[in-house]
């Protein structure tokens, strides 16, 4: 573990108010929010996103497993929470590849005794370890239908390593029933402020890639989208009226099920 270096789960973090980040994270965000003071809103509604679509799929579509790939430090509430509230047998494994992530998972992130979580250290790109890893081959049950969580992960990875195919070998996996969530940055409503912010970034050391609507619809390719569809996140079934533009949130979101 490299603390010198700024890594995306800290500064994430940090942009949430949390207090588990060193001063290059600190670094990071603060020239991160000079170049765009928005980079702050997208974190919270992102949170807010993850409760309604956990949500939608405990209570809604009846699903009982959960592989959230990206998970960043635990804030209240997290996955298990939301989804064990509707369903207090739901299974969860966490995956990220911070170890300061890992070891507070373990310590916090603890399921209701009918349920179970588990915790994998691997990158998004280790789409074939991650599921033949062990945690996970003894928590989910791969027989029958998964959420695979991509909160806030897929504008880490660049086009040249192929974020679309490692979405589709996950999804390939994965049987029929199953769902796929994607929140991502975009630069469609403010792509002067977004470019800096990225560009900001990448000079830190962490990849950004900025996506448009139609390049975050891609993701979904072969699946069913659910009804909104691909939309700004404060607009996938609001439950109050939003406090900010989509500009400043600047996220879309979409929930998929494959068929």
């Amino acid at each position: 573990m490299d603390t010198g270096r700024p890594h995306p789960a800290r500064v994430y973090d940090y942009l949430l108010g949390g207090k588990d980040n060193f001063a290059a994270d600190r670094a990071a965000a603060a020239k991160g929010l000079e170049a765009n003071p928005n980079a702050a809103t997208a974190p919270r509604e992102n949170r807010a996103f993850l409760r309604r679509t956990v949500r939608f799929l405990a209570a809604e579509a009846g699903i009982d497993q959960f592989l959230d790939i990206g998970t960043g430090l635990p804030t209240s509430p997290n996955v298990h929470e939301v989804a064990q509230a509707a369903d207090p047998s739901a299974r969860i494994v966490y995956v990220d590849n911070d170890p300061i992530v890992l070891t507070h998972a373990r310590a916090l992130l603890t399921s209701e005794p009918p349920g179970r979580t588990a915790y994998v250290g691997a990158r998004l790109q280790e789409a074939e370890h991650i599921l033949d890893a062990t945690e996970v081959r003894d928590t989910l049950d791969l027989d029958r239908p998964v959420a695979l969580l991509l909160f806030a992960i897929l504008h880490f990875i660049e086009d040249h390593e192929d974020p679309y195919g490692i979405v589709t070998r996950l999804m390939d996996r994965l049987p029929s029933g199953s769902y796929l969530v994607v929140s991502h940055i975009t630069g469609d409503y403010d792509p002067g402020s977004w470019a800096r912010f990225a560009a900001v970034m990448r000079d830190q050391g962490i990849p950004t890639r900025i996506r448009s609507r139609d390049e975050v619809t891609r993701f979904f390719d072969g699946l069913d989208l659910v009804d909104p569809g691909v939309v700004p996140i404060l607009s996938w079934r609001p439950e109050s009226e939003p406090e900010f533009t989509d500009a400043q949130v600047a996220l879309y979101g979409g929930v998929g099920r494959k068929p």
